[in-house]
Protein backbone atom coordinates (compact mmCIF):
# COMPACT_ATOMS: atom_id res chain seq x y z
CA UNK A 1 0.00 0.00 0.00
CA UNK A 2 2.70 2.47 1.02
CA UNK A 3 4.52 1.84 -2.25
CA UNK A 4 1.99 4.08 -4.01
CA UNK A 5 2.73 7.12 -1.81
CA UNK A 6 5.56 8.50 -4.03
CA UNK A 7 3.20 8.33 -6.99
CA UNK A 8 0.45 10.02 -5.00
CA UNK A 9 2.88 12.82 -4.10
CA UNK A 10 3.69 13.30 -7.79
CA UNK A 11 -0.01 13.55 -8.61
CA UNK A 12 -0.38 16.04 -5.76
CA UNK A 13 2.39 18.18 -7.26
CA UNK A 14 0.56 18.27 -10.58
CA UNK A 15 -2.78 19.12 -8.94
CA UNK A 16 -1.28 21.88 -6.76
CA UNK A 17 0.68 23.36 -9.66
CA UNK A 18 -2.07 23.65 -12.25
CA UNK A 19 -5.69 22.54 -11.75
CA UNK A 20 -6.14 23.73 -8.16
CA UNK A 21 -4.77 27.28 -8.70
CA UNK A 22 -6.94 27.49 -11.82
CA UNK A 23 -10.01 26.63 -9.75
CA UNK A 24 -9.08 28.93 -6.86
CA UNK A 25 -8.61 31.91 -9.17
CA UNK A 26 -12.26 31.52 -10.16
CA UNK A 27 -13.60 31.42 -6.61
CA UNK A 28 -14.11 35.15 -6.04
CA UNK A 29 -15.34 34.54 -2.51
CA UNK A 30 -11.66 34.23 -1.59
CA UNK A 31 -11.17 37.91 -2.37
CA UNK A 32 -13.52 39.04 0.40
CA UNK A 33 -10.86 38.12 2.99
CA UNK A 34 -7.53 39.06 1.37
CA UNK A 35 -5.30 37.93 4.24
CA UNK A 36 -6.91 34.50 4.58
CA UNK A 37 -6.90 34.13 0.81
CA UNK A 38 -3.19 34.92 0.63
CA UNK A 39 -2.53 32.35 3.33
CA UNK A 40 -4.46 29.83 1.23
CA UNK A 41 -2.48 30.70 -1.89
CA UNK A 42 0.78 30.39 0.04
CA UNK A 43 -0.39 27.03 1.34
CA UNK A 44 -0.94 25.82 -2.23
CA UNK A 45 2.56 26.80 -3.29
CA UNK A 46 4.24 25.53 -0.12
CA UNK A 47 2.35 22.23 -0.32
CA UNK A 48 3.41 21.78 -3.95
CA UNK A 49 7.05 22.37 -3.01
CA UNK A 50 6.85 19.99 -0.05
CA UNK A 51 5.19 17.31 -2.17
CA UNK A 52 7.83 17.59 -4.89
CA UNK A 53 10.74 17.53 -2.44
CA UNK A 54 9.17 14.69 -0.43
CA UNK A 55 8.68 12.37 -3.39
CA UNK A 56 12.26 11.05 -3.31
CA UNK A 57 12.44 10.51 0.50
CA UNK A 58 9.05 8.81 0.37
CA UNK A 59 10.54 6.24 -2.03
CA UNK A 60 13.34 5.31 0.39
CA UNK A 61 11.34 2.46 2.00
CA UNK A 62 11.03 0.88 -1.44
CA UNK A 63 14.81 0.47 -1.46
CA UNK A 64 15.55 -0.20 2.19
CA UNK A 65 12.69 -2.63 2.83
CA UNK A 66 12.83 -6.31 2.04
CA UNK A 67 10.99 -5.80 -1.23
CA UNK A 68 12.98 -6.12 -4.41
CA UNK A 69 13.76 -2.52 -5.52
CA UNK A 70 13.89 -3.67 -9.12
CA UNK A 71 10.10 -3.82 -8.97
CA UNK A 72 9.99 0.00 -8.91
CA UNK A 73 12.91 1.28 -11.03
CA UNK A 74 10.82 3.66 -13.12
CA UNK A 75 9.08 5.19 -10.12
CA UNK A 76 12.34 5.60 -8.22
CA UNK A 77 13.93 7.38 -11.17
CA UNK A 78 10.88 9.59 -11.66
CA UNK A 79 10.52 10.73 -8.06
CA UNK A 80 14.25 11.36 -7.81
CA UNK A 81 14.14 13.51 -10.94
CA UNK A 82 11.11 15.45 -9.69
CA UNK A 83 12.59 16.17 -6.25
CA UNK A 84 16.03 17.06 -7.59
CA UNK A 85 14.60 19.07 -10.46
CA UNK A 86 12.28 21.03 -8.16
CA UNK A 87 15.11 21.93 -5.78
CA UNK A 88 17.44 23.00 -8.59
CA UNK A 89 14.71 24.95 -10.35
CA UNK A 90 13.70 26.77 -7.15
CA UNK A 91 17.27 27.82 -6.42
CA UNK A 92 17.87 28.98 -9.98
CA UNK A 93 14.54 30.81 -10.24
CA UNK A 94 15.08 32.46 -6.85
CA UNK A 95 18.46 33.77 -7.91
CA UNK A 96 17.24 35.07 -11.27
CA UNK A 97 14.05 36.71 -10.00
CA UNK A 98 15.69 38.29 -6.95
CA UNK A 99 18.65 39.64 -8.88
CA UNK A 100 16.47 41.06 -11.67
CA UNK A 101 14.09 42.81 -9.27
CA UNK A 102 16.93 44.35 -7.26
CA UNK A 103 18.57 45.71 -10.41
CA UNK A 104 15.34 47.15 -11.82
CA UNK A 105 14.39 48.81 -8.53
CA UNK A 106 17.85 50.26 -7.98
CA UNK A 107 17.89 51.78 -11.47
CA UNK A 108 14.41 53.27 -11.12
CA UNK A 109 15.17 54.59 -7.63
CA UNK A 110 18.26 56.36 -8.93
CA UNK A 111 16.19 57.87 -11.74
CA UNK A 112 13.39 59.23 -9.56
CA UNK A 113 15.92 60.60 -7.08
CA UNK A 114 17.36 62.66 -9.93
CA UNK A 115 14.24 63.86 -11.76
CA UNK A 116 11.62 64.04 -8.98
CA UNK A 117 11.11 66.53 -6.17
CA UNK A 118 12.04 65.22 -2.74
CA UNK A 119 9.17 65.43 -0.26
CA UNK A 120 10.43 63.87 2.93
CA UNK A 121 12.92 61.07 3.42
CA UNK A 122 11.54 58.65 0.85
CA UNK A 123 8.61 60.33 -0.93
CA UNK A 124 9.26 61.60 -4.44
CA UNK A 125 6.93 63.81 -6.51
CA UNK A 126 7.09 63.54 -10.30
CA UNK A 127 6.26 66.66 -12.32
CA UNK A 128 3.51 64.97 -14.33
CA UNK A 129 -0.18 65.96 -14.61
CA UNK A 130 -1.57 62.41 -14.77
CA UNK A 131 -2.42 60.99 -11.32
CA UNK A 132 0.01 58.15 -10.64
CA UNK A 133 1.26 56.49 -7.48
CA UNK A 134 3.53 53.54 -6.77
CA UNK A 135 6.28 52.40 -4.45
CA UNK A 136 9.73 50.91 -4.93
CA UNK A 137 10.38 48.39 -2.13
CA UNK A 138 13.77 47.42 -0.77
CA UNK A 139 16.42 48.68 1.59
CA UNK A 140 16.16 52.21 0.17
CA UNK A 141 12.40 52.27 -0.43
CA UNK A 142 10.62 55.07 -2.25
CA UNK A 143 7.01 56.22 -2.50
CA UNK A 144 6.46 57.95 -5.83
CA UNK A 145 3.44 60.11 -6.65
CA UNK A 146 2.81 62.49 -9.51
CA UNK A 147 2.01 66.18 -9.21
CA UNK A 148 -1.35 65.30 -10.72
CA UNK A 149 -2.24 63.44 -7.51
CA UNK A 150 -1.54 66.52 -5.40
CA UNK A 151 -3.32 68.88 -7.81
CA UNK A 152 -6.47 66.84 -8.50
CA UNK A 153 -7.18 64.99 -5.25
CA UNK A 154 -8.21 66.41 -1.87
CA UNK A 155 -5.95 65.84 1.11
CA UNK A 156 -7.89 62.87 2.50
CA UNK A 157 -7.59 61.00 -0.80
CA UNK A 158 -3.88 61.79 -0.99
CA UNK A 159 -3.54 60.38 2.52
CA UNK A 160 -5.33 57.23 1.39
CA UNK A 161 -2.91 56.78 -1.49
CA UNK A 162 0.14 57.36 0.69
CA UNK A 163 -1.20 54.95 3.32
CA UNK A 164 -1.72 52.33 0.63
CA UNK A 165 1.87 52.59 -0.59
CA UNK A 166 3.32 52.79 2.91
CA UNK A 167 1.49 49.59 3.82
CA UNK A 168 3.19 47.81 0.92
CA UNK A 169 6.55 48.89 2.32
CA UNK A 170 5.74 48.25 5.97
CA UNK A 171 4.36 44.76 5.39
CA UNK A 172 7.04 43.92 2.79
CA UNK A 173 4.44 42.85 0.26
CA UNK A 174 7.23 42.80 -2.29
CA UNK A 175 8.61 39.66 -0.64
CA UNK A 176 5.25 37.96 -1.14
CA UNK A 177 5.22 38.94 -4.80
CA UNK A 178 8.80 37.72 -5.18
CA UNK A 179 8.00 34.41 -3.48
CA UNK A 180 5.03 33.73 -5.74
CA UNK A 181 6.98 34.85 -8.81
CA UNK A 182 9.80 32.43 -8.01
CA UNK A 183 7.39 29.53 -7.56
CA UNK A 184 5.38 30.59 -10.61
CA UNK A 185 8.45 30.48 -12.82
CA UNK A 186 9.51 27.15 -11.31
CA UNK A 187 6.29 25.47 -12.42
CA UNK A 188 6.56 23.89 -15.90
CA UNK A 189 4.91 26.08 -18.56
CA UNK A 190 2.30 23.40 -19.32
CA UNK A 191 1.02 23.68 -15.73
CA UNK A 192 1.68 27.38 -15.10
CA UNK A 193 -1.43 29.52 -14.58
CA UNK A 194 -1.10 33.25 -15.24
CA UNK A 195 -4.47 33.92 -13.61
CA UNK A 196 -3.06 32.60 -10.33
CA UNK A 197 -0.32 35.23 -10.33
CA UNK A 198 -2.83 37.96 -11.20
CA UNK A 199 -5.06 36.87 -8.33
CA UNK A 200 -2.20 37.02 -5.83
CA UNK A 201 -1.27 40.53 -6.95
CA UNK A 202 -4.90 41.61 -6.63
CA UNK A 203 -5.12 40.24 -3.09
CA UNK A 204 -1.95 42.05 -2.06
CA UNK A 205 -3.33 45.33 -3.39
CA UNK A 206 -6.61 44.66 -1.56
CA UNK A 207 -4.66 44.24 1.69
CA UNK A 208 -3.05 47.65 1.19
CA UNK A 209 -6.51 49.10 0.48
CA UNK A 210 -7.63 47.93 3.92
CA UNK A 211 -4.77 49.91 5.46
CA UNK A 212 -5.79 52.99 3.46
CA UNK A 213 -9.36 52.66 4.73
CA UNK A 214 -8.12 52.54 8.32
CA UNK A 215 -6.21 55.80 7.78
CA UNK A 216 -8.49 57.84 5.51
CA UNK A 217 -11.86 56.10 5.48
CA UNK A 218 -13.67 53.98 2.93
CA UNK A 219 -15.13 56.73 0.72
CA UNK A 220 -11.87 58.70 0.23
CA UNK A 221 -10.04 55.43 -0.50
CA UNK A 222 -12.63 54.38 -3.06
CA UNK A 223 -12.55 57.78 -4.79
CA UNK A 224 -8.74 57.73 -4.88
CA UNK A 225 -8.81 54.27 -6.47
CA UNK A 226 -11.30 55.49 -9.06
CA UNK A 227 -8.97 58.35 -9.99
CA UNK A 228 -5.94 56.07 -10.26
CA UNK A 229 -7.72 53.28 -12.14
CA UNK A 230 -5.70 52.31 -15.18
CA UNK A 231 -2.62 54.34 -14.25
CA UNK A 232 0.67 52.82 -15.33
CA UNK A 233 3.06 51.16 -12.87
CA UNK A 234 6.74 50.65 -13.74
CA UNK A 235 8.08 47.12 -13.79
CA UNK A 236 9.25 45.88 -10.36
CA UNK A 237 7.17 48.57 -8.61
CA UNK A 238 3.85 48.17 -6.77
CA UNK A 239 1.16 50.61 -7.89
CA UNK A 240 -2.16 51.79 -6.49
CA UNK A 241 -3.88 51.66 -9.87
CA UNK A 242 -3.47 47.91 -10.48
CA UNK A 243 -6.87 46.20 -10.67
CA UNK A 244 -8.54 49.28 -9.17
CA UNK A 245 -12.01 48.57 -10.60
CA UNK A 246 -12.12 45.09 -9.07
CA UNK A 247 -10.79 46.38 -5.76
CA UNK A 248 -13.58 48.98 -5.64
CA UNK A 249 -16.05 46.13 -5.73
CA UNK A 250 -14.24 44.41 -2.88
CA UNK A 251 -14.43 47.55 -0.74
CA UNK A 252 -18.15 47.82 -1.43
CA UNK A 253 -18.74 44.14 -0.61
CA UNK A 254 -17.66 44.60 3.00
CA UNK A 255 -16.17 42.03 5.34
CA UNK A 256 -16.69 38.28 4.87
CA UNK A 257 -18.45 36.08 7.38
CA UNK A 258 -16.00 34.87 10.08
CA UNK A 259 -16.98 31.26 9.37
CA UNK A 260 -15.89 31.62 5.73
CA UNK A 261 -12.55 33.05 6.84
CA UNK A 262 -12.09 30.19 9.32
CA UNK A 263 -12.83 27.65 6.58
CA UNK A 264 -10.17 29.27 4.37
CA UNK A 265 -7.56 28.97 7.13
CA UNK A 266 -8.54 25.34 7.73
CA UNK A 267 -8.28 24.69 3.99
CA UNK A 268 -4.77 26.18 3.96
CA UNK A 269 -3.69 24.02 6.90
CA UNK A 270 -5.05 20.88 5.24
CA UNK A 271 -3.14 21.62 2.03
CA UNK A 272 0.19 21.90 3.82
CA UNK A 273 -0.44 18.89 6.05
CA UNK A 274 -1.38 16.56 3.18
CA UNK A 275 2.16 16.01 1.74
CA UNK A 276 3.68 16.00 5.24
CA UNK A 277 1.33 13.23 6.38
CA UNK A 278 1.98 11.22 3.21
CA UNK A 279 5.74 11.49 3.72
CA UNK A 280 5.43 10.46 7.37
CA UNK A 281 3.35 7.41 6.38
CA UNK A 282 5.90 6.42 3.75
CA UNK A 283 8.86 6.69 6.10
CA UNK A 284 7.18 4.87 8.99
CA UNK A 285 6.20 2.05 6.65
CA UNK A 286 9.85 1.20 6.20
Amino acid sequence: MYAVIPGVLLLLVIALSGPLPWLMARQHMFRRSPLAALVAWQAVTVAAIIAALAAAPAAIPLVTSGDNPNRHPGLLALVGAVSGGMLASLLLSGHRVGRRLRILRARHRELVDIIARHDGQRTRVLAHPTPTAYCLPGRHARVVISQGVLDQLPDEQVQAILAHEEEHLRARHDLLVEFFTVVHQTVPPVLRREEAMREVRLLIEALADRAAVRVAGELPTARALLTLAGSATPEAAMGSGAGASTRLGLLAAGKPHPVVTAIMYAYAAALVLAPVVLLALALTSG
